[in-house]
């Protein structure tokens, strides 16, 4: 299999790099760290006119008709600046739950709304009580002769203050951990009974504890009692391309590594030139490498139509990706010294994002016990 991109993936990835360029650097980045919205809305502006926001949709709702291909190179080329904007939980995760579920008049009347940049949307399933337990589920949500009504909480919601729409998980039928219990639903963040609390996560972008006390302006995305299924491809893509996103943090912390280990200077010498420190950063690579092949495997999964064969490779390749992101993090902060545990340096919030998404949706231990369950 040919893995190298096409023309077109390389144009876009040139783009994408380029704008990035000019709007990004670790300067700019605390900047819209410190805005209200703890990211810049001009640059979610010029996602839009790149047709990012629209990537992975199809082009009959004025998308770009993209793959899970192009999203993991995007989400690379954003982990090499550390993007703040709630591209992930918009485009990715509930850009999947839109695609695998939406019906057609959902898809109409969101899809563009999302492409133009006019509509954020976040992901509410995880529970304090679930740990990472996808069927883990207590918020309920009950049908009356006007419509749903839900009641619950949501934990650690990727930009829940940005939202103006919410897929939430819930319980329709069903006790805790029953796997056909669960539907989606699509809720007006500032509807009547929508609570949140928002606060700056341990990587600098935002998230929220989110409370549903009836909330009645729900819609029902998918079937009733279908939503593990659409769940479980949502976390698939989002492993996927935040995998890329690692692989973009990756290159970055090496390459910073590298150009510090020419400029510092101890014992008369730069630190580069001792064999010790070149040997780590070989290793550095080739964990880097190690782990693009794991973005990669885990993005050609995603089409596969065996969900079983689907949900293995994703394990593998969170383990890889985690293992990687870790080593090479870890290894970026001890060859900077004191300067890599600093706020002033960037190496540090590379490091902090890395150990944010090695635990997303799963920590590697976890899939290690998925893997290995199948061989018992």
């Amino acid at each position: 299999m040919d893995f190298d991109p096409s023309d077109d993936q390389r144009l876009l990835v040139e783009s994408v790099s380029r704008m990035l360029g000019d709007t990004y650097s670790f300067a700019q980045r605390k900047g819209y760290m410190a805005l209200p919205e703890g990211y810049s809305p001009a640059v979610w502006a010029q996602f839009a006119e790149q047709g990012l926001l629209g990537l992975p949709f199809a082009e009959e709702y004025g998308a770009f008709g993209g793959t899970a291909q192009e999203v993991m190179l995007v989400m690379q080329a954003f982990g090499r600046v550390l993007v703040l904007e709630p591209y992930f939980p918009t485009v990715v995760l509930c850009g999947t739950a839109l695609n695998v579920a939406g019906s057609a008049a959902q898809k109409t009347a969101l899809i563009p709304a999302i492409a133009e940049g006019h509509l954020k949307m976040a992901f509410a399933h995880s529970e304090r009580q679930a740990r990472y337990d996808l069927s883990d589920v207590v918020t309920t949500a009950k049908q009356t002769a006007s419509g749903w009504v839900l009641d619950g909480s949501k934990t650690v919601v990727s930009h829940g203050e940005a939202a103006d729409k919410i897929i939430v998980s819930a319980r329709t039928s069903g006790d805790r951990y029953e796997e056909d219990g669960l539907s989606l639903f699509i809720v007006d963040a500032h509807a009547s009974g929508v609570a949140m609390r928002g606060y700056v996560s341990r990587d600098d972008t935002r998230a929220a504890d989110i409370s549903l006390s009836n909330v009645t302006d729900a819609e029902l995305l998918g079937e009733v009692g279908g939503g593990l299924a659409i769940i479980q491809r949502v976390v698939e893509a989002g492993i996927a391309a935040s995998a890329g996103e690692t692989v973009g943090a990756m290159e970055a912390m090496n390459e910073m590594t590298l150009e510090y280990s020419k400029t510092r200077v101890q014992f008369g010498n730069p630190i580069g030139t001792y064999q010790v420190v070149q040997h780590r950063m070989a290793d550095m690579f080739m964990m880097q490498e190690q782990g693009r092949s794991m973005a990669m495997l885990a993005t050609m999964s995603i089409d596969n139509p065996d969900a079983a064969s689907r949900a293995h490779d994703i394990a593998l390749a969170k383990v890889g990706i985690g293992q990687a992101g870790r080593y090479v993090s870890q290894s970026a902060v001890q060859m900077h010294g004191g300067i890599g545990m600093t706020e002033e340096y960037a190496v540090g919030h590379y490091f902090r994002r890395c150990m944010v998404i090695e635990r997303l949706f799963g920590d590697p231990a976890y899939y290690l016990n998925k893997l290995a369950a199948e061989v018992e």
